[in-house]
């Protein structure tokens, strides 16, 4: 890492960032992580990191858990290494692990597109992991039923065992052999059962000697009649032994053919552990996505520098607009260093794709080369006096600078003679600013204050002093230079004020007059200030009453389209109990017709009329209450006081003022006054507008709800049942004689024909069909029927 990285402390951020990771694969990557300058690369590590402190917000409990970095076993497996119970057992559970985090962020409702491709590379290995489990208990040994083969050998040692124990069993308890040995128990030596002979009577019980005691006095002898029994239990051992080999290489061949799948995995686990990591790490801050540019313009608001412990005074200032160098002046403990670290750690840090732990706004160029100098460089090995080293650094930086990058110099010109050195910092800030960079620099030299002043595009700041508590309160005042507080401080401390008079007066004229002239600036950028955050405040207030109008207007329209559809259902459910309606008068006349009783039938007829006429009229009078009639077409020679329609916002209005220039005229919605292109009104015709095709209307307004440039003449039904073709086809018929369709056609395909054949059967009995035919040539063959609208 390099010397300004670690000077703005970045190696402290990556600590905490790496301690946010769960698992040794995201640590890596935290470790690995450098700041870059491309400002595409920069927003797509901000974009995830943004995704991140979302998900972890609604869904603080994700299962990330269990996950291991299996890299070196998983590359072992793959040329034909032989990996233990316990390397499979990781294997296993990172497996299980990346399954279920995978399976929870798949899961879950929301727009994260970064989390989501991450996660979908994480593979599922189940039947590897059901494998491994079937194989390898919990405690890291092979079961019994890992194979039939060592079920079977492992039952042929314990019956072994057993016959040897029931031996040895017997030698215990023979009164004989309990005067030859030592203790009155069995132990194992060199995997073979023995028994603890006295030395003295080692000949007294024939065997073989495989041990003996520290002291010499036992003999750990394998009794003659036990060595066959042994011989059966070693070949037994080594037979399993051989098994299990078989059962681990089987597993590990498993892992090594997944080779490629599993480290695609392991890298998609390690990227969202990261990725993770840095949410939970914005979330500790309270941090902020920040807005990037690569224009060489910072703005901090109320930024906290993420290291301070405590209550921490935030820091608001802004490079890069109006000035490209600024000048911080005021107390050595006022908190200028501070204000350095933070706006180049926080460059860094957004570098590296972090958020920022400051207000909503904040704005930092990531593609600028941030360089500082800061602290104490005095080098004993060089015999460096605190000036050279200083020096060294910003030659070494002045060499390397270009436009727009980001320059931090702390006491610049401090340590040696104050006249040269206030004239050395006031040429290196005339480099820098003439080189492009943008620049803060801290100084306690009265000199820039004035060169502040008097230079383009340098700019004064402050650190707040407060004489009363003698402390600073470490708050930025940009504009306003540090005041000398040497005065101050003396006379709240006791001084005499002869004294500091007579130290005024030796400051000389020249001094006092630069200070007024400072004093009287300061008051004025004050003033200026003032006047500019209130024009901030008015112009947030404009912006928040446009996005207030924006979203009664989105109100609108979407009560509009619910209203629109409201018209059709209802439209829809008069029509139906019309058809109804009409087929019940219709089976009466047919009965009356049928009995041949001529006054009957006129009767019938005469009743038949009257209802449809009600029934037309209801239908009129139920579709007119809804909308205006609306032109089709855009009006043309409009008039102040014309009634229009927004197609739009579904709303109707009045116009208020003839169409400007640009083709918009003002229009009055509800209490919404606003500008609308001609394009989207539709002319509403009332009764004195409607001429003699409306006379028959006594009043209001009347509506088209369907327009025929809405319904198509045709509908496809491929692919649907014939519940839902009917379904369909009902509800387009009634569409299609609200537009005034005289024929439409319906798409259902050849297939089989048996969706051709209930269709028709179906519009033999609609109400609303007057005949129907298949297409001819160039309509669709039989794959089509043409219905004729009864009108």
């Amino acid at each position: 890492m390099n010397k300004t990285f670690l000077k703005l402390e970045l190696d402290k951020i990556l600590q905490r960032l790496e301690e946010k990771c769960v698992s040794p694969l995201g640590a890596e990557l935290a470790r690995a992580l450098q700041p870059v300058r491309d400002i595409e690369e920069v927003r797509n590590r901000i974009k995830a990191t943004s995704e991140a402190e979302q998900v972890l917000r609604r869904y603080p409990d994700i299962p990330f858990s269990n996950i291991h970095d299996i890299r070196p076993q998983v590359a072992r497996a793959a040329v034909g290494g032989l990996l233990e119970e316990e390397e499979l057992l990781q294997v296993a559970a990172t497996m299980s692990g990346g399954r279920r985090v995978r399976q929870y962020l798949l899961g879950q409702d929301g727009n994260w597109p970064v989390l989501r491709e991450t996660a979908n590379r994480i593979g599922d290995f189940r039947d590897l992991e059901k494998a491994i489990g079937q194989a390898i208990g919990p405690d890291g040994e092979v079961m019994d039923q890992a194979t039939p083969r060592l079920l079977a050998l492992r039952q042929q040692i314990r019956k072994t065992q057993e016959r040897i124990k029931e031996r040895l069993d017997g030698y215990l308890r023979s009164a004989e052999m309990q005067k030859y040995l030592q203790d009155n128990l069995y132990t194992i030596r060199n995997d073979r059962y023995v028994l603890p002979v006295k030395q003295e009577y080692r000949h007294q019980v024939p065997g073989l000697i495989h041990d003996q005691s520290a002291s010499g006095a036992t003999l750990f002898i394998e009794p003659m009649a036990l060595v066959e029994l042994n011989n059966e239990l070693r070949r037994l051992k080594m037979a399993e032994a051989r098994e299990i080999e078989a059962i681990l290489r089987h597993l590990s061949n498993l892992i090594g053919r997944e080779k490629e799948r599993l480290e695609i995995t392991l890298a998609a686990l390690g990227e969202l552990d990261f990725t993770l990591a840095k949410g939970y790490l914005s979330l500790e801050m309270a941090a902020i996505e920040p807005r990037l540019n690569n224009e060489g313009r910072w703005r901090i608001y109320r930024g906290r520098h993420p290291l301070l412990q405590g209550k921490v005074v935030p820091v608001s200032l802004t490079l890069g607009e109006d000035f490209d160098t600024l000048v911080i002046t005021g107390p050595n403990t006022g908190g200028k260093t501070v204000t350095l670290k933070t706006v180049g750690l926080f460059t860094l840090m957004a570098q590296c794709g972090l958020h920022l732990p400051a207000a909503e706004g904040t704005e930092v160029d990531p593609t600028a080369a941030v360089y500082a100098d800061i602290g104490d460089e005095q080098s004993i090995e060089q015999s460096l006096s605190t000036f050279s080293a200083h020096m060294a650094q910003i030659v070494s930086i002045l060499k390397e600078v270009t436009p727009g990058s980001l320059v931090l110099l702390d006491e610049l010109g401090a340590g040696t003679d104050p006249t040269e050195g206030a004239a050395l910092a006031m040429a290196i800030l005339d480099y820098l600013t003439n080189a492009g960079a943008r620049t803060i620099a801290t100084t306690h030299y009265s000199e820039l204050k004035a060169y502040a002043y008097a230079t383009p595009r340098v700019e004064n700041a402050a650190v707040e002093f407060d004489s009363e508590t003698l402390q600073p309160t470490y708050n930025l005042i940009i504009g306003t230079p540090g005041e000398s507080n040497a005065f101050v401080i003396a006379s709240r401390l006791g001084l005499s004020p002869a004294i500091i008079e007579r130290a005024r007066s030796l400051l000389g004229e020249e001094n006092q007059r630069v200070s007024r002239l400072i004093a009287g600036l300061a008051e004025d950028r004050r003033v200026s200030a003032r006047e500019r955050e209130q024009a901030e405040i008015l112009r947030r207030e404009a912006e928040m009453t446009k996005a207030e109008l924006e979203r009664e207007k989105e109100v609108w329209q979407q009560q509009a389209a619910r209203q629109m559809e409201k018209v059709r259902q209802e439209a829809r459910g008069i029509l139906r109990q019309t058809r109804a309606e009409i087929r019940e008068i219709m089976a009466r006349l047919e009965k009356a017709l049928a009995e041949e009783n001529l006054r009957g039938q006129q009767q019938a007829v005469a009743r038949a009329r009257r209802q449809l006429k009600e029934l037309e009229d209801a239908v009129e009078a139920g579709l007119n209450q809804y909308q205006p009639a609306a032109s089709s077409q855009p009006p043309e020679n409009l008039q102040v006081g014309d009634k229009v329609f927004l197609a739009t916002l579904g709303q109707a209005g009045e116009v208020l003022s003839p169409p400007n220039e640009q083709g918009e005229v003002l229009v009055q919605v509800g209490i919404l006054k606003i500008n609308v292109k001609l394009k989207e009104l539709r002319l509403i015709e009332t009764e004195a507008k409607a001429g003699p095709e409306r006379e028959g209307i006594k009043n209001g307004w009347t509506v088209k709800t369907v327009s025929n440039n809405d319904i198509r003449p045709e509908i496809d039904l491929r692919g649907l049942t014939v519940e839902e073709a009917c379904h369909r086809v009902d509800a387009y018929l009634d569409d299609a004689v609200l537009a005034g369709l005289n024929q439409v056609r319906l798409i259902h395909g050849k297939g089989t024909g048996a969706l051709r054949v209930a269709l028709q059967d179906y519009l033999r009995q609609h109400p609303l069909v007057k005949g129907f035919r298949l297409g001819g040539a160039g309509e669709g063959g039989s794959g089509v029927t043409v219905v004729y609208i009864s009108r």
